[in-house]
């Protein structure tokens, strides 16, 4: 009796400021994930520029491809396919990756299967899922938050998916890495603030929820960020961002005693009640979400999902239907879930040609 090995697909994710690769087997078990962040190029600017990223990118791409391989123990000719981002994204970034997919494709005949970002961040889950024996029961809804992406969508099936509702404006991690900046506490300022948060009293400081028309499942957190600008130049609060942006010139990466060192009471509470906010919104919508379409799973993905706040509000939650969450590492931007998603895509027979492009605005249903 013949047994046939699992299909290898090779990710590889360049959609911002992050390079990465990973090889995955039979879409649920990762033999290699490697990620090149760049973080230390963005940090001094107060976020990420676009042309240094798609610079990064091409000297990265290569020799983390390598890596990949190399850790994952297997060479390009026993890939089954090459799948990689083609939005959405920084157009310059994607097109590093995607432009090195085909080359590869091209090179030893291999199919080139083409992800969209934000479905590669659901699979994430339906990756670690399947690998732990967990079936993610359908329809799900799935709620993608990270710094590009607040996207509510109903799961009805693999690959099926209707978009209910998204940001009109900034995204939730967008709002929370300038809400960082603003206060001083530097590019990205998600993790600062989740690390912070629970030092504050989330009760201390009133901010507004959004008050929308049309589409109840949109979200808005402009108005937000706009209240926390309001509130810390009504405290006077120059001396002390000062005092944490020279923190930072000396000291890239503070640890939580060096800013709380700099950091007040009342701005600990700002921090907590805007924390507090954001996780309030999200769970809200996702909650009426699943109430109405009658889901029986919700997935939470995307960069925001490793906000330890906001995991531990879903597990205190009404929450009517179980909560998936990626680990840590799969929150954030990688390959794997690029590679799970193309693996799904490769049973399919789902395939693109060269004259496959780039589209910054890509959508996913």
């Amino acid at each position: 009796m013949i047994v046939s090995k699992p299909a290898l697909i090779l990710g590889i994710e360049s959609s911002c400021d992050e390079t990465a690769a990973a090889v995955v087997a039979g879409g649920e078990r990762i033999l290699a994930s490697v990620v090149a962040s760049q973080l230390d190029v963005h940090g001094k600017y107060g976020g990420v520029v676009p042309e240094l990223a798609s610079r990064e990118h091409l000297r990265a791409i290569v020799p983390v491809v390598r890596e990949c391989l190399a850790t994952a123990g297997v060479g390009l000719e026993n890939l089954a396919a090459v799948a990689a981002t083609s939005g959405p994204g920084l157009v310059g970034s994607l097109l590093v990756g995607l432009t090195y997919a085909k080359a590869l494709c091209f090179s030893r005949n291999l199919p080139l299967i083409a992800v969209n970002h934000i479905e590669g961040h659901i699979y994430a889950v339906l990756l670690e899922a399947k690998h732990s024996g967990i079936s993610v029961e359908y329809p799900a809804v799935a709620l993608v938050v990270s710094g590009g992406h607040t996207h509510l969508y109903e799961v009805s099936g693999q690959m099926q998916y209707r978009l209910l509702g998204k940001t009109r404006d900034d995204a939730a991690g967008e709002a929370f890495d300038k809400v960082a900046k603003l206060l001083g506490f530097g590019y990205p300022g998600g993790p600062v603030i989740d690390m912070l948060a629970p030092y504050g009293n989330p009760k201390n400081v009133c901010l507004p929820s959004a008050k929308l028309k049309g589409n109840p499942l949109d979200f808005s957190f402009s108005g937000l960020k706009t209240a926390v600008l309001r509130w810390a130049e009504a405290q006077n609060m120059e001396a002390e961002i000062a005092a944490r942006k020279a923190l930072l010139r000396s000291h890239p990466r503070p640890t939580a005693e060096q800013w709380l060192a700099l950091t007040p009471q009342r701005t600990l509470d700002l921090l907590a009640s805007f924390q507090n906010r954001v996780i309030e919104e999200l769970l809200r919508r996702a909650i009426r979400t699943l109430e109405e379409t009658g889901a029986r799973s919700l997935i939470l993905s995307g960069g925001v999902a490793c906000n330890r706040g906001l995991r531990s509000a879903a597990s205190q939650a009404q929450i009517p239907a179980p909560v998936y969450f990626p680990s840590p590492g799969l929150s954030t931007d990688n390959a794997a879930m690029i590679a799970a998603a193309g693996f799904a895509k490769w049973q399919r027979g789902e395939f693109a040609d060269f004259s496959q492009k780039a589209e910054a605005n890509l959508a996913l249903a």
